[in-house]
């Protein structure tokens, strides 16, 4: 077995990952990932040993070119992951949210997602919780690294994490869906229709597709990329210089609006997207040209913004503990403490206003015209204070999936999907009848494997002309 290891290291907040090639027979292993950590493996199986050199040589060529060294492993130290850097100052309001429940995930907190069955939250310990609408907790996921965002695509739920990956947790088992880069800092992400869109710490924008291949990427003219949303006419990206917005196909500049102050936190409705900025403000854009159309005044810098269905309410959370409320003209409602220190995300969702803070606590308010009236004299609810279960099930990120013999022994109705090498690439089809077998399959590259099959529960059509896999994934073996 013969093993070449290199390392592309630069200055400052650089690239820092490896990059290891091993051969042995038939077989070549490939890992890579930052530096310091175990990284993400792919094994690929040659028809002859001399292949097999063959194909191990070129990707060591294709890395020297790209300006990887030779390196001994464990000589560079690992970087210190990026983490933002936030204060939060006591509020000055007069009256406190009401509070129904509290959840302390024990660290600092940004992933948030709420639907109409559950609510999902994410911290900097890489641990992703299941909470129901009344605040109980259903399950657990453990990820390798800190979670930077939660987001959703119908019925999918991914997470962006510091290793530089995103997590696929709408199965009972999370796997690593896409690999962004090992040296990137997530810093929040969005999916549409399949197409995961990222932002980062340099203001880069990247897309890419169901294959887990990049379609392009841009630097915007600012840093630090907090907010990124995307639909059918464009991608939205919020940076230190204000919002850029680029064609979804090409990435080509479809305006920009500057002078609006660095932008740390964004949402977006059908034909507005609103940011949250450092000068105190949310700022209604219009998606067709980059132009305010509202302004909504808070009291600290904006750390996070959400809005009712169709922006009938605007919400707001800023760096001194408050939580605001406007009318859609710009007109503020109210403003309350929130008890739990700023609020890095939120989201509404049937008339409750749901807080991740700096304190790491999942808050649910209720955001009802009563209940902002009662707070407003001095009644508010008592808070129950969430407590973790005994035996909360806890589900760790997956690199191999349970095995079964025989396509009888899965459930009735699964579905055989096939991994079939396709040049220098593995795809995945659908080997099952009643479906387009032309189609690739959005699927886990960390198992895929020429002439591995597999049964899924169900698989969905996406607009792009390809499935997507929903539950549980199982090998045949």
């Amino acid at each position: 077995m013969s093993t070449t290891y290199l390392e592309l290291s630069q200055d400052g907040e650089g690239a820092h990952k490896f990059y290891e090639v091993a051969v042995d027979g038939l077989t070549v292993t490939v890992r890579y990932g930052r530096i310091g950590a175990a990284g993400q493996t792919q094994t690929t199986t040659c028809a002859t040993a001399e292949k097999a050199k063959a194909l191990a040589a070129k990707k060591v060529g294709e890395k020297v070119r790209k300006g990887y060294a030779p390196a001994v492993p464990g000589q560079r130290a690992p970087r210190q992951v990026t983490r933002r850097q936030v204060t939060s100052a006591p509020s000055t309001a007069r009256a406190v949210a009401p509070v129904l429940w509290r959840f302390r995930t024990g660290s600092s907190a940004f992933g948030i997602h709420v639907d109409d069955d559950r609510c999902w939250v994410g911290n900097q310990a890489g641990d992703v919780f299941n909470l129901d609408h009344d605040g109980d907790v259903l399950a657990r996921y453990s990820l390798p690294d800190g979670v930077m965002c939660l987001v959703a695509d119908e019925f999918w739920i991914y997470a962006g994490c510091d290793d530089g990956k995103v997590y696929d947790l709408s199965s009972k088992l999370p796997f690593a869906a896409h690999d962004i880069a090992a040296d990137a800092d997530i810093f929040w992400l969005d999916i549409h229709e399949g197409v995961l869109n990222v932002s980062d710490l340099e203001g880069r924008l990247t897309v890419i597709d169901h294959e887990d291949e990049h379609q392009w990427a841009r630097h915007s003219q600012g840093q630090s990329g907090w907010m990124v949303r995307a639909d059918d006419r464009a991608v939205y990206h919020g940076h230190s210089e204000g919002v850029t917005a680029y064609a979804p196909d090409g990435g080509r500049e479809l305006w920009h609006t500057h002078s609006i102050g660095a932008v740390l936190f964004g949402w977006q409705e059908a034909d507005s997207v609103y940011a949250g900025t450092g000068h105190h403000k949310v700022l209604r854009l219009s998606k067709a040209t980059g132009a305010v159309e509202g302004t909504y005044a808070c009291d600290g810098t904006v750390y996070s913004c959400a809005t009712s269905p169709g922006g009938r309410f605007v919400f707001a959370g800023d760096s001194e503990s408050s939580v605001y409320c406007f009318d859609q003209d710009g007109t503020r409602l109210w403003k309350l403490r929130t008890g739990s220190g700023s609020a890095l995300s939120m989201q509404y969702h049937n008339e409750r206003l749901y807080l991740v803070t700096t304190d790491g606590s999942l808050v649910c308010v209720d955001a009802s015209e009563a209940a902002i009236s009662a707070a407003h004299q001095g009644s508010v609810p008592a808070v129950r204070d969430v407590k973790l279960a005994a035996a909360l099930p806890t589900y760790a990120s997956a690199t191999a999936v349970d095995a079964v013999t025989t396509v009888a022994q899965a459930q009735a109705g699964s579905i055989v999907v096939e991994c079939v090498q396709d040049g220098g690439r593995v795809r995945v089809h659908v080997v099952s009848e009643g479906y387009e077998p032309s189609w690739n399959v959005q699927f886990p590259r960390a198992i895929r494997e020429p002439g591995a099959r597999y049964v899924v529960d169900t698989l969905h059509a996406a607009a792009g002309g390809f499935y997507r896999v929903r539950g549980d994934i199982r090998r045949l073996i």
